[in-house]
Order: structure tokens, then C-alpha cells, then sequence
């Protein structure tokens, strides 16, 4: 027996799977390459003792196991450190030809329980959805295997079949052993290395797929990043909408949630102070008009935005309740400048108008927040942090509520004080008369 053969084969056999498949990657491995890779990546786990390895590290594994781990397809031969793990027990294994700017690329999903679309895509444009080219595969209702080209457009998106931007050959799949393989080889135009790249799994109805997970909290709407075919550098990347939906969250919590209410308090209450005069009325308008521009403007038209870029998901009470408080706002703004004087028959009708929209305005900002809240589902924390806001601000309410009826109960007091004091001279100084 060759030595150096046994020796491989003993230092193999106590070497965890997952490290050899990290060095080797998928490509089929033969004895002689488990012979170089004892000699130079796996040494660290070789004492000077004759290639003995540290017990903690054994495990019960033969030749034949790793050669069975994954099986590229006969036109594809994959660089070992070229292997991206990412989210849905999914990787991506590829080879890039510099020379003539061809990726060959194997996006692998393992774990398949149950009949599904899998996909993954290249966005040269964005990070985002829309634009990306996507490639396909699902196994359809007769036990056949699709595998197509799909260019997202939309986000109502069905995956239909169309040419992507780039050309696409050697396109192929596979499902087998509870694990869906896509193979191609993709042509870029131009020196290009690195792609913003993405990579779904969804449910099917019939043969068609339909729309997977777009809960925040879901890894499916995370499936996005950076790769450098080249070097194989991979980052993990934010895409622009989740941006904008915190963006979109902070605007209108901070004007409806927050400036709104304090607005509010100013009014019912400061103006009650014979020292504010008509400073209340300033800090109110001042407030309410901050809320505004906040609010109406960027935070309602970011909203805008967001519902133009996820077409085909609906959030339908978030967006009702929105309209229905841009409606309200826009009537206050019109009923402060068009109010009439103290003296107007008029004015009791405005001050009832101005209350109602008011309090509706303050009753349908904090329920939507929380619906907003609801959308986002990981805002476990923003959602604890304006529940404490608005427990400071309702202990604030309490505290003058329970003030000025102790200031109105002193005046009614002193008031029937004065009363029978006066009732008292009067009844005197008729006596005197007689």
C-alpha cells in the first residue's frame, strides 16, 4: 500500500465534512487532491506526531461520502473558493473566465420538502428587485423540471419566461435528493466583476409561481448583495425600499405620533395660563405646521413611492387610513386660514369643525403608526419606544387635567364664598331698612 496514500486516507477520515467542503468547495475530490490539501490548508489540524489529529475533530466519513456531496454537471468544473452560503440553505458556486468575461455559475438549494420555485438574479442597474434577470426552475405538476430566463419588471412579477440583458447557454437543472441545482453560463458585456445579485424561494400554485414572503422580518425580502466574481469578495447589502421604509417610519411617527399630540396639549391647555397671553396660539400653529411638512409632504409622499415600487403588495388599511389623514390635514390647514372672527355667528360651527378633525386627526395617526408598526413586524423596539411616548405624554394630560380641575374647583369654591357673602349684605342691609 502507497504510505502517503494511507496517510491521507487516516488524516481525511478525522477531518470534519464541513472544512473539507469549505477548502474543496463542490468540486468532485479525488484522493491525489486530499493529498495536497493534508500538505498545505488542513496542516493546522496536524500535530508533528505523524499526521495525528486532535479527537475533538473526528468524525465517521469515507472518500465515497465526499465524492456524493455535490456533483456539478458535466459542462461545469468549479473553483473550490469560489462558494457563496447564503440565506434558505442556498449557495452559489461559480468559475469566472477574465479572458473572456463568462461566468459559470451553480445556484444551489438544498432542503426541498415540498414543491417550490427557487431563483437567483443579477440586478445590473440597482440593488433591487425590479430590473434584476433572474434565472428559474420549479418542478411542474407532471414531475417534469422548468428552467427558464425571467427579466422582473414588476413587482406582480408571475416569472414569466423573456431574454434577460446578458446572453444565457448551457442553461440545465436538476432535483434530486430533496436539492433543486440551476446551471448556466453566463456572457457579460464589458469588463465587469461585480454584480449586485439576488435569490428567492417561493411557493407554486399549478405550474405557476406565486409570491413568496414579503414580511420585512423575512429572509426573503434580506436575499440581496454584493459579489466580486473574481476575487470572491461577498457583502450583504440593504436594499433602496427598506431604506425608505425607515425613512417613511421615523417622518410620520415623529410628525403625526408626536408633534400632533403635543400641538394638541399646547392648545387645550397652555392657553388656560393667563401668562401665555397668545403665545399658545403661536406654539400650536407653530407645532401642528411642523407636523405638516413632515408628515404631508415628504413622510405621505415617501409613502408614495414605496407603494409604486411594491406593486402587487398591498397594505391596504396602512393605506387607506394615510389617504384618509392627508384628507384631514389638507381641511385643517384650509379651516385655520379661512376662520372666521371671535365675533362671527360663525365661529362656534368652526370651533367644532377644527375639534373633531382634530381629535379624528390624533385618534387615526397613533392607529396607524402601530399598523405601520404591524408591516414592519422586527420594530419590536420603535413600537415599545412610542408606547413610552405616549405614556409621557398621557401622564402629562393627567397631570393637567387633574390641575386645572383643582384651579376650577378652588374658583368654584371661592365663588360660592362670594355669592353668600353677597347674599348675606344684601339680607342685612334690608333689615336696616325696616
Amino acid at each position: 500500500m502507497d504510505p502517503s496514500r494511507d496517510q491521507s486516507s487516516r488524516v481525511y477520515a478525522e477531518i470534519p465534512r464541513d472544512i473539507l467542503l469549505e477548502v474543496l468547495g463542490p468540486s468532485k475530490v479525488y484522493k491525489e487532491v486530499i493529498k495536497k490539501v493534508i500538505n498545505s490548508t488542513v496542516a493546522e489540524y496536524v500535530d508533528k506526531e505523524g499526521l495525528k489529529v486532535s479527537k475533538d475533530l473526528r468524525v465517521e466519513q469515507s472518500f465515497e461520502d465526499l465524492e456524493d456531496a455535490f456533483e456539478p454537471d458535466e459542462k461545469f468544473s468549479f473553483n473550490a473558493q469560489h462558494v457563496a452560503r447564503r440565506k434558505f440553505s442556498s449557495s452559489l458556486h461559480w468559475n469566472f473566465h477574465p479572458s473572456s468575461n463568462r461566468v459559470d455559475v451553480a445556484f444551489r438549494h438544498t432542503g426541498v420538502s415540498n414543491r417550490r420555485w427557487i431563483a437567483w438574479a443579477i440586478n445590473p442597474t440597482s440593488g433591487g428587485m425590479i430590473g434584476s434577470q433572474a434565472i428559474v426552475s420549479f418542478p411542474r405538476t407532471d414531475g417534469s423540471l422548468a428552467v427558464y430566463t425571467s427579466p422582473i419588471i414588476s413587482y406582480r412579477t408571475r416569472l414569466e419566461q423573456g431574454n434577460l440583458s446578458f446572453p444565457v447557454f448551457d442553461l440545465s437543472a436538476t432535483n434530486q435528493n430533496n436539492e433543486m441545482i440551476i446551471y448556466a453560463s453566463l456572457q457579460f458585456q464589458g469588463n465587469i466583476t461585480t454584480v449586485n445579485h439576488l435569490w428567492q424561494v417561493g411557493p407554486m400554485s399549478g405550474n405557476t409561481p406565486t409570491i413568496h414572503s414579503v414580511a420585512p422580518s423575512s429572509p426573503n425580502v434580506k436575499s440581496v448583495g454584493s459579489l466580486d466574481f473574481l476575487s470572491g469578495r461577498i457583502t450583504s447589502t440593504r436594499s433602496s425600499s427598506s431604506t425608505l421604509k425607515i425613512v417613511h417610519g421615523i417622518l410620520n411617527t415623529v410628525s403625526w405620533g408626536i408633534l400632533m399630540p403635543i400641538g394638541a396639549i399646547i392648545a387645550r391647555y397652555l392657553k388656560k395660563f393667563e401668562s401665555a397671553n397668545h403665545l399658545w396660539f403661536y406654539l400650536h400653529v407653530a407645532c401642528q405646521l411642523l407636523a405638516c411638512i413632515l408628515g404631508v409632504l415628504p413622510g405621505f409622499v415617501t409613502g408614495i413611492v414605496l407603494g409604486l415600487r411594491s406593486q402587487g403588495i398591498e397594505h391596504t388599511c396602512h393605506k387607506i387610513i394615510g389617504i384618509v389623514l392627508f384628507c384631514l390635514a389638507i381641511a385643517q390647514v384650509v379651516g385655520g386660514l379661512l376662520r372666521p372672527d371671535k365675533d362671527s355667528k360663525y365661529r362656534p360651527f368652526f370651533n367644532w369643525f377644527h375639534f373633531l378633525v382634530g381629535c379624528s386627526t390624533l385618534i387615526l395617526s397613533a392607529s396607524n403608526i402601530f399598523v405601520g408598526f404591524g408591516i414592519l413586524q422586527s420594530a419590536n423596539f420603535w413600537r415599545t419606544a412610542y408606547i413610552a411616548v405616549l405614556g409621557v405624554l398621557g401622564f402629562i394630560v393627567l397631570l393637567l387635567e387633574l390641575y386645572f380641575w383643582h384651579i376650577n374647583r378652588i374658583k368654584g369654591l371661592k365663588s360660592d364664598t362670594a355669592d353668600k357673602n353677597k347674599s348675606t349684605g344684601i339680607a342685612v342691609a334690608a333689615l336696616d331698612e325696616v
